[in-house]
């Protein structure tokens, strides 16, 4: 299993939106939280959080990483937690 994980963080990851209504995603290593209107997925670039209305997963596939998700989408934002340690650093720089 861990070996397929590492497969897939190692992929490229691709997100494509049509017309605000189908989201397909590739390089998802895993889903964390979903309802109708936040998914949360761990993606090979970081986490996806994407927001929206009557949101639906219509395709799974977390073995080879796809996602197809449809309803109405108003944000899609990567976060990681490298950009957490770099500030960290700073403010522990700061207090030395």
């Amino acid at each position: 299993m861990e070996v397929k994980k590492e497969n897939i963080e190692n992929q490229k990851s691709s997100l494509v939106l049509e017309n605000r209504n189908r989201l397909t995603l590739t390089g998802v290593v895993e889903v964390i939280n979903f309802d109708d209107k936040t998914i949360t997925l761990d993606t090979s670039l970081g986490t996806l959080t994407i927001r929206g209305q009557e949101l639906k997963m219509q395709k799974l596939d977390v073995q080879n990483g796809d996602v197809a998700i449809i309803g109405r989408v108003n944000s899609c934002v990567y976060t990681t937690t490298e950009s957490k340690k770099d500030n960290e650093s700073i403010i522990a720089r700061l207090f030395r």
